[in-house]
């Protein structure tokens, strides 16, 4: 079981730029999956980018692709996610979740541990 609080949510102008964290309770291993996912209200809940730990390969929704960068430091046990040219779409809860990697890691990857959420709003 593995405890995750994201932080960094809030409110911006379009164009704007937000990076958000995600603390885990454990000691990031070498072969876990971590993601961000985002949902907004009456839409179905999308995967935004995922990482694979142990190598650092990196996937993203093309939604966001150029924009958006998932990255980590183990020594502090977080992903991030940087969000840079934010659009009024990209308004959303965003949740990062993990899992241990089973050959699978993309945006559409089921995963079991997730966070609480933090809140992304762009006003145009």
């Amino acid at each position: 079981q593995v405890q995750l609080v994201e932080s960094g949510g809030g409110s911006v102008q379009a164009g704007g730029s937000l990076r958000l964290s995600c603390a885990l309770s454990k000691h990031i291993a070498t072969n876990y999956c971590l993601a961000w996912f985002r949902q907004a209200p009456g839409k179905e809940r999308e995967g935004v980018a995922s990482l694979i730990t142990g190598n650092g390969v990196t996937a993203y929704a093309d939604s966001v692709k150029g924009r958006f960068t998932i990255s980590q430091d183990k020594a502090k046990s977080t992903l991030y996610l940087q969000m840079n040219s934010l659009e009024p779409e990209d308004t959303a809860m965003y949740y990062c979740a993990a899992d241990w990697y089973g050959g699978v890691c993309t945006t559409d990857v089921v995963l079991r541990w997730w966070g609480q959420g933090t809140q992304v709003t762009v006003s145009s």
